[in-house]
């Protein structure tokens, strides 16, 4: 049977992934895991394996292409199957990518759909199962947990011509704001929700006819066919306010570009406002900006402080600002998960002066040896594994009724990034040497910055740190990510004076330096005792440390 190679959701915020590169061609043979093609998403970069071995008998997408998350990006044969036979031999290295298949050739009854067809259920996909035929243009589902968008603006009218894949409208999320394009080359023959509306996840919110095909469009939007405003809960009844003129225009219009765009421009430093842009409503695609590379001004950009800024006139808000759909729904979650669950944090000081001055004599022969710089996090990650080794139930779960033990650490190294927070894993980090743990959190963080990561390197960690104290804090009390039981919050290291006291009891004042350390837990599972225990066995790990770094 023929398997389908779908668009992968990257993460929960994450709905399309550009295809930077393929790997194979159409007519190749691949096995299970080998890598197919290359994805780069506003997140992560990555590598698309196969998940069998056979024949890569039709790629659906071009290199360049934007492509919805689960949409069928390619079909696999199995070896041996009819499939396999066919296609293997009709491909030559310079064909192009196969097009779909003609709306005429429909499969035999029990065949698998025909090639080219977008199966009518993917949550998120418009409907193509005809080219002939108007096609839906559907609410899509814009993350696992969301299930509602609001249609903020219209950038069509009804009986304007689109292209495909030409952004027809604007929605807002509690995750995301997007641009839902059209499914083919046609005219938007109907509108079903008005701006402001909201509409469930499926729900057919345009159609979109062939162009050539008669039809009679209708001349005003079709009434909401969702739940009226006045009906919904008071969160989801809170319009998205517009953004000030000047920044919509600049960050609707002046810079649209795919994620594609964005990371050539991040990997060759160009300003994309110096970018003309020919795609739709100004949009700068793929080509435009080979183009403006190939032209060589890119060489030349000025520094980015010298850099022309655009103009963007930004208004302090006056007198009472309506919560925008995203902010309601934040805060309506913060305020369940603090009900639901007994925060609790503990705070200990910790004497760091015995690690710093480890660090400070051995960096530089540690950056020889193995090519990367000694930071501080391992080990604060050595300490915590150590501390979790003798008190299991930081590194537990309450599932259903019951405390899940996990059998492995699977650390979370939080990593603040320009755009956002993300959270890698150290997957069973108990099994790590302090070599092995300290090239994995640079690792990891390095691919963060750079949108590198896989991923199943983000999420199922059993255990969190966060490091607030990097922007200045004395230390911070984070809120658990369920279902993690306990995640700790590394403070500012600082210098201060501190009363030291000897084997004889003399006290002595000494310039020490110290670190807070905040232990945020669930107390269904932790109690306060256990919680301090914990703390006392990472504070003794980090100021008596004696492990080589090797």
């Amino acid at each position: 049977m023929p398997t389908d190679v779908i668009m992968p959701q990257m993460g929960e915020s994450i709905f399309e992934g550009t295809i930077t590169k393929w790997l194979k061609k159409a007519g190749d043979a691949v096995e299970k895991d080998e890598p197919l093609f290359e994805i780069s998403t506003d997140k992560v970069d990555a590598e698309i394996p196969s998940p069998i071995a056979g024949v890569l008998s039709e790629i659906k997408f071009p290199e360049g292409a934007t492509v919805q998350v689960n949409a069928v990006v390619a079909v696999l044969a199995e070896n041996g199957s009819a499939a396999a036979k066919q296609e293997k031999p009709k491909k030559s290295p310079q064909s192009p990518p196969p097009t779909p298949a003609p709306p005429s050739a429909q499969p035999a009854p029990g065949a698998p759909p025909a090639t080219g067809q977008q199966p009518a259920s993917s949550p998120i996909s418009p409907l193509r199962a005809n080219a002939e035929l108007p096609q839906v243009v559907v609410m899509p589902q814009m993350g696992e947990s969301i299930f509602e968008g609001t249609i903020t603006r219209w950038l069509k009218k009804v009986g304007d011509s689109v292209r495909r894949d030409e952004p027809l409208f604007e929605i807002s999320t509690d995750k995301v704001d997007a641009e839902v394009p059209s499914p083919i080359d046609g005219v938007l023959t109907e509108i079903k929700f008005e701006a402001g509306a909201i509409a469930q996840v499926n729900d057919a919110v345009a159609i979109v006819t062939p162009s050539g095909t008669p039809v009679a469009t209708q001349g005003q939007p079709a009434p909401p066919q969702s739940t009226p405003a006045a009906a919904v809960p008071k969160a989801h009844a809170i319009a998205t306010p517009a953004p000030p003129a000047a920044l919509q225009e600049f960050s609707r219009e002046a810079i649209r570009s795919s994620p594609l765009v964005r990371r050539i421009a991040r990997e060759n430093q160009v300003d994309l406002t110096r970018v003309p842009g020919t795609g739709s409503n100004g949009r700068i695609t793929k080509g435009d900006i080979l183009a403006y590379l190939a032209s060589g001004p890119a060489v030349e950009e000025l520094p980015r402080q010298a850099r022309p800024e655009p103009q963007v006139a930004l208004a302090a808000p006056q007198g009472l600002v309506p919560l925008t759909k995203m902010r309601a729904i934040i805060a309506e979650r913060m305020a369940e998960s603090k009900r639901t669950i007994p925060h609790a944090h503990t705070v200990y000081k910790v004497d760091m002066t015995r690690i710093v001055r480890l660090r400070d004599r051995e960096r530089a022969a540690f950056e020889r040896r193995h090519g990367f710089k000694l930071t501080y996090m391992p080990f604060i990650a050595m300490a915590s594994i150590d501390a979790i080794r003798q008190f299991p139930i930081v590194n537990a779960s309450l599932v259903e009724g019951g405390i899940q033990y996990h059998g492995n650490i699977h650390l979370g190294i939080a990593v603040a990034l320009e755009w956002g927070l993300i959270v890698p894993v150290v997957r069973a980090s108990e099994s790590r040497t302090f070599v092995d743990m300290a090239r994995a959190i640079n690792d990891l963080a390095a691919r963060a910055r750079t949108k590198k990561l896989m991923p199943d390197e983000v999420g199922g960690s059993t255990f969190t740190l966060t490091n607030p104290g990097v922007f200045g804090g004395e230390y911070g009390m984070p809120i658990l990510n369920p279902p993690e039981s306990a995640i700790l919050a590394i403070g500012g290291l600082r210098k201060e004076p501190a009363v030291l006291t000897d084997n004889e009891g003399n006290d002595t004042i000494a310039i020490r330096s110290m670190q807070h350390f905040c232990l945020g837990f669930d107390h269904r599972l932790i109690d306060g005792a256990d919680s301090g225990k914990f703390m006392t066995a990472l504070k003794n790990s980090l100021e008596s440390w004696d492990r080589p770094l090797d």
